[in-house]
């Protein structure tokens, strides 16, 4: 199991490092609201490998059946590698490359209580929030923290899908009065 959730997670973190790496200098074009939908985007498509890391643990180390738990758990621990190395990238580039990046955001976030109509004591009460968060958020392990867990609902809901649909129940079948368990997996009796 090893073997397949490192395999499967690695190369689903690698996708998600690359995609975020390659697409946040692109950020102020983007804008933040669009850039958290290509973001998304990017990690139901790299977390896809969750469905292939359960099916392949299935297949070639579960004899071709595997209980909902069991797929569960290796699809978490996918998931767990994959965010492990969105979190790390972005360390990476937070803390080298866009130290102005919780300024712009604060001030994006801000703009937009404004254009909803907020009160001022509500946009001051959010920028004091924020000016909080921002504080909190220039320490690497929150900061890990904080990103690690990020992308874990789409990678929630990806391996609750991929473990219904994958799993199979050993089934018994008799055949002359004895009990063949799983033929489809090793042919025997």
């Amino acid at each position: 199991m090893k073997k397949i959730v490192l395999t499967f997670g690695l190369i689903a973190g690698v996708i998600l490092a690359a995609m975020q790496l390659l697409t946040l200098p692109f950020q102020d074009e983007l804008g933040f609201d669009r850039g958290q939908i290509v973001g998304y985007t990017i990690m139901l498509v790299a977390f896809l490998l969750i469905f292939f890391g359960i099916r392949s643990y299935r297949d070639n180390v579960a004899g071709g059946t595997v209980r909902f738990g069991r797929a569960l758990v290796v699809g978490l621990l996918i998931a767990a590698v994959a965010s492990a190395c969105y979190a790390a990238a972005w360390q990476v580039y937070y803390f080298n490359f866009a130290p102005d990046f919780m300024t712009k955001y604060q001030a994006h976030v801000l703009e937009k209580a404004r254009a909803n109509g907020e009160s001022a004591e509500a946009i001051a009460k959010r920028k004091a929030e924020m000016d909080s968060f921002a504080k909190m958020y220039e320490n690497p392990a929150v900061n890990f923290s904080i990103t690690f867990l990020e992308p874990l609902p789409v990678a929630l809901v990806v391996s609750l899908v991929s473990a219904g649909v994958l799993s199979r129940r050993r089934k018994a079948w008799t055949e002359h009065g004895d009990v063949i368990r799983n033929p489809d997996a090793s042919g025997t009796r």
